[in-house]
């Protein structure tokens, strides 16, 4: 819908200069409801103090700047919704889209932190001042406070694109430094420990984990198939998320790992002992699902390492540790990042 008419808003007060140092400005703006109807209500906006604009006249052009987006020719009424109402439709229509693990980390974080700060807040009036105070007051660490903006950005994204609002609250946005963080990970001789002191079939899941770096996730959705050991190589193709087989983390999940003459032994002495199953899973349950990465730590991995004395860690620990011999033994970082699935950095 085209503009009604070119509008020039008012200050309040009408006359003189404000009491409390603080020129506010008033106008007209088109918004489409929910039900489809269009509303022309009056909206309020603080354009500055007494000491940026010292006279009227002044508070007058601030007021004619700000209105020069409705008084466009290509303007046109937005939409309006509050934060949690426009949660509800982005979940049933863009993060529906996503994989499981995603859908559940993105619910848990609108439940958790998004809708008790934005809840009632209306998507046209969430600013960057707004958004840098949630930052700075949210009680969180900052590797979550920026998987959160991360989140309203992904929101965002949607939202201007379905016309809800142009402005970009991210612009100048300080985010929380991440900081020295120590990630445990297991030594050459502590795999070897636990390798050894390990039974089939945890055997050969450990020794997979400690010489592929591979996923917890990634390494109870192998295949068979996915065993080239003519070639000496494992493929990663898939992932298991809660007994449900997805697709890998990210696009260069999908990698190949080149492996030792020692794990090819061990992998073909497993599958002469291997049952066959529907899914053709390396690891199954008896009831021929995908093994629960996080049940077998708690069941096995975890009572394994109290009886050795190693520090009690995940699966992650056999990832962090192959990171380390790799960048010891000089492993260029392309292959490295690579043989971990993760993204190549940006150049700065």
């Amino acid at each position: 819908m085209a503009r009604r008419r070119y509008q020039k808003g008012s200050l309040v007060p009408k006359q003189g200069l404000p009491s409390n140092g603080l020129w506010i400005g008033r106008w007209r703006e088109d918004v489409i409801l929910s039900d489809g109807s269009i509303s022309r209500p009056y909206k309020w906006e603080v354009l500055g103090t007494t000491h940026e604009y010292p006279t009227r006249r002044l508070a007058l052009r601030a007021l004619e700047a700000r209105l020069s987006t409705i008084n466009s020719p290509t303007y046109r009424a937005r939409p309006t919704a509050t934060f949690a109402e426009f949660a509800n439709r982005w979940e049933a229509t863009v993060l529906c889209q996503h994989k499981p693990s995603t859908q559940s980390a993105v619910r848990s974080q609108v439940r958790k932190w998004l809708l008790p700060a934005f809840k009632n807040c209306a998507l046209k009036d969430l600013e960057g001042q707004r958004l840098q105070a949630f930052v700075s007051e949210c009680k969180a660490s900052p590797k979550t406070v920026r998987n959160l903006v991360a989140t309203v950005r992904m929101m965002w994204n949607s939202a201007r694109a379905w016309g809800y609002m142009a402005h970009d609250p991210f612009e100048g946005l300080v985010l929380p430094k991440r900081g020295l963080t120590h990630a445990f990970s297991l030594s050459l001789q502590q795999i070897r420990d636990v390798i050894a002191s390990a039974e089939e079939p945890y055997r050969t899941f450990y020794m997979i984990l400690g010489e592929t770096g591979i996923r917890g996730g990634e390494i109870c959705a192998l295949r068979v198939e996915d065993l080239d050991l003519e070639n000496a190589v494992i493929h990663v193709r898939q992932s298991v998320w809660r007994g449900k087989i997805q697709t890998v983390k990210s696009q260069r999940g999908n990698r190949r790992f080149p492996i030792s003459p020692e794990l090819v032994n061990q992998l073909r002495a497993f599958l002469r002992t291997w049952r066959p199953n529907a899914l053709g899973l390396l690891f199954v349950t008896g009831n021929g699902t995908p093994w629960d990465h996080n049940l077998i730590r708690k069941r096995k991995f975890h009572p394994l390492l109290k009886k050795l004395g190693v520090q009690q860690c995940g699966f992650h620990a056999f990832r962090h540790g192959n990171a380390t011999l790799l960048d010891q033994i000089g492993t260029p970082l392309a292959v490295r990042l690579n043989r971990l699935g993760h993204p190549r950095r940006k150049q700065p």
